[in-house]
C-alpha cells in the first residue's frame, strides 16, 4: 500500500522526530527564519524523501541499518552541498551508509532520497543486473550516465507533486506499483554502473578523525572541552583536527561543538515544562557555564532568549493528508 505526507517545519528540532530511516541531527549554521518542507512518499518497502531546507546548516546523518539508500540534488542551479567534505555537483548521487557521516550546504537546499530495504534492493539488483550487486566502500558519490540520472529526477519529482497535488492517486495499486519498479530499477542502474567521484588525498583519514571527534563530543554532552584535551583524546594533532573538521563541517572544532550544543540546548529548552526545569538547569546540563555570555550567544542564532523558547514549546505539525490507517500498514518504520 502506498502512502504520502507532506511536513511544513519551522524548527530544526523536529526534522529529526518525521525523518524516517535515518539518524539525523541538522544544526543550521546562520541566523534568520527556518523553514523546511518534507514530503515523504512510501511505496510498499520503498520510502521516497523530498526536502527543501531554507538555512545553511551542517548535520550528522546515519542511515537506519539494513536499508540501501542515496541522495541527491533535486535543482540544477540549487545550494551548494558538500558529503564528506566532497562537493556534489547536479547529477551526482551520494551513497548513504549506516555509519555517521558529516554533509553541509548552503541556504535553499533541494535534495531528495530514495531508500530500500536492503533484502529487497539485492533482490530487485539480481534481476535487473542478472548478478550480484557489490557495494564498493569507496564509493561515497557516484555519477551516473546522465540519461539514467535525468529518468531517476523526473520520477522522483513526478512522485513528489503526486504526494502534493494528487495523493490519492498514489494509492491506486498499479500507479504505485509501477512507480516502485520503475524507481527501483533505475537506482540500480544508477548506482550499478556510475562511476565513483575520487576522494581527496588524505580524506579518508579526516573521515576517522571527524568520526573520532563526534564520538568524543557524544560522550562529553555535560561539561566544557579544550581544544587541547579534544586532540588528547581522540590523537590528534590540533593543526589535523582543524583540517579535518573545516572539511567535513566547513567550520573549526570549537565553533562546531558550540554550535552543536546551542541547538540541542534550543531542542531540550523547547522539549521542557517551564514548571519544572530552568533554564540555568539545562544549559548547565550542556556544559554552558558562562551564562552571560550563553545568552548573548543564543538571542543572536535564535533571535529570543532561553527563557522566551522555555515558555513556548514547539509540536509536529498535521501530516497533510493525515491517514493513519495507510501509516499503520506500512513497516517502514521497523524496516
Amino acid at each position: 500500500m502506498a502512502w504520502s505526507r507532506v511536513f511544513d517545519l519551522s524548527d530544526p528540532s523536529q526534522c529529526k522526530a518525521v525523518i524516517w530511516s535515518a539518524d539525523i541531527e541538522l544544526f543550521p549554521t546562520a541566523k534568520g527564519s527556518f523553514h523546511a518542507e518534507i514530503a515523504q512518499i512510501g511505496i510498499n518497502r520503498l520510502l521516497v524523501q523530498r526536502y527543501q531546507v531554507s538555512l545553511p546548516q551542517v548535520n550528522t546523518l546515519a542511515i537506519s541499518p539494513g536499508r540501501r539508500s542515496i541522495g541527491f540534488l533535486t535543482e540544477p542551479n540549487g545550494s551548494a552541498f558538500l558529503h564528506c567534505g566532497l562537493e556534489v555537483l547536479a547529477g551526482d548521487l551520494v551513497v548513504n551508509r549506516s555509519d555517521v557521516v558529516h554533509q553541509r550546504s548552503g541556504a535553499n537546499l533541494h535534495y531528495g532520497t530514495i531508500s530500500l530495504a536492503a533484502d529487497d534492493f539485492d533482490a530487485a539488483a539480481e534481476a535487473v543486473l542478472g548478478r550480484e550487486f557489490v557495494e564498493m566502500p569507496q564509493k561515497r558519490i557516484v555519477r551516473p550516465h546522465s540519461a539514467a540520472m535525468l529518468r531517476l529526477l523526473k520520477l522522483h519529482k513526478s512522485i513528489g507533486l503526486l504526494a502534493h497535488d494528487m495523493p490519492d492517486v498514489l494509492e491506486i495499486p498499479e500507479v504505485g506499483r509501477a512507480l516502485e519498479n520503475e524507481l527501483t530499477y533505475v537506482m540500480v542502474r544508477c548506482l550499478a554502473e556510475g562511476a565513483a567521484v575520487e576522494s581527496r588525498t588524505g580524506s579518508r583519514r579526516h573521515d576517522a578523525i571527524v568520526a573520532r571527534f563526534e564520538e568524543f563530543l557524544d560522550a562529553n554532552p555535560d561539561r566544557p572541552l579544550y581544544l587541547a584535551e579534544i586532540c588528547a583524546a581522540i590523537g590528534v594533532a590540533e593543526r589535523t583536527l582543524r583540517a579535518s573538521c573545516e572539511e567535513h563541517l566547513g567550520m573549526g572544532p570549537i565553533r562546531y561543538l558550540a554550535l552543536r550544543r546551542m541547538h540541542l540546548v534550543h531542542r531540550a529548552l523547547l522539549g521542557s515544562d517551564h514548571s519544572k526545569r530552568t533554564v540555568t538547569q539545562i544549559v548547565t546540563d550542556h556544559g554552558f557555564w558562562e551564562l552571560g555570555r550563553f545568552s548573548v550567544a543564543y538571542h543572536a542564532l535564535f533571535g529570543e532568549s532561553p527563557s522566551h523558547t522555555l515558555r513556548r514549546s514547539v509540536e509536529l505539525p498535521e501530516t497533510r493528508p493525515n491517514r493513519p490507517t495507510s501509516l499503520a500498514a506500512t513497516n517502514l518504520r521497523a524496516a
